[in-house]
């Protein structure tokens, strides 16, 4: 029996159609109430965190076994993109974000303090390694996508132009495994290089550091911070970070 009829291009319920919709509209309406309960209750078990790439892949990635150990009973999907989140339309729970941490409407949690030096592989340039700032002339120097030279420049007391030549990586983890492979010379975050520092895969150049202008952000919508599985992972997260932290301030100097 049609319940359909076609007129050009609408479509309209024929009289039988009209009458099967008005019996079957209750049962219809349960059936979206019950797929909506049980939505909800799965995303209750779900936490789902955003961060950026290089974040993910050399801090967040290494730890969060033990937070999934502590806390079975949630499936924690982890997110990397440098885009960030709009949590009014995405399923995002938390992000963990580098920033100014202008961020309006969000519950906005300052994590982290960062500084930038050089590094390098220990076999670069045959094991020749620079032992003074103005070394690096002729050297080749990565570049990342906003993570400029000139600055740390001045600080060492050079005054030289931005590399224009060179590798150049969009993401800050590329450009530390380009440095552990020998391929130059990168400008990284200490809490990128930290791991790579400790297990001899770079090492430090100098001891001259300047400030990133971008600190790292607990960020998540005002309504969530108060649900069990987000206070579960921010509970997790900053003990976390204060030990690293700790750890962290023998590079940062």
């Amino acid at each position: 029996m049609p319940l359909f009829e076609r007129h050009g291009k609408r479509v309209a319920l024929t009289p039988s159609g009209r009458l099967y919709a008005e019996r079957i509209r209750d049962a219809l309406l349960q059936i979206a109430d019950a797929t909506r309960v049980l939505q909800a209750g799965n995303r209750d078990k779900r936490l789902t965190i955003s961060t950026m790439p290089s974040f993910a892949a050399r801090w967040l990635t290494p730890r969060i076994g033990s937070f999934i150990e502590r806390h079975p009973e949630l499936d924690v999907e982890l997110m990397s993109s440098n885009t960030l989140v709009d949590f009014g339309y995405e399923e995002v729970d938390i992000a963990l974000r580098m920033g100014t941490g202008d961020y309006p409407g969000l519950y906005v949690e300052k994590l982290l303090d960062d500084v930038f030096f050089p590094v390098c592989s220990p076999g670069f340039n045959g094991g020749r390694l620079p032992e003074k700032p103005g070394d690096l002339a002729g050297l080749n120097l990565l570049r990342g996508e906003g993570d400029p030279w000139k600055p740390w420049f001045e600080a060492a007391g050079l005054d030289w132009p931005e590399p224009r030549k060179g590798l150049m990586l969009e993401d800050s983890s590329l450009l530390l495994q380009a440095a552990a492979e020998g391929q130059g010379i990168a400008l990284i975050r200490s809490s990128l290089a930290y791991n790579d520092l400790l297990s001899g895969r770079v090492v430090r150049l100098f001891d001259v550091s300047i400030a990133c202008p971008w600190l790292l952000y607990f960020v998540c919508a005002p309504g969530a911070l108060e649900s069990a599985k987000v206070q579960a992972f921010r509970g997790w997260l900053l003990p976390e970070m204060d030990r690293f932290r700790e750890v962290l301030a023998q590079w940062a100097d």
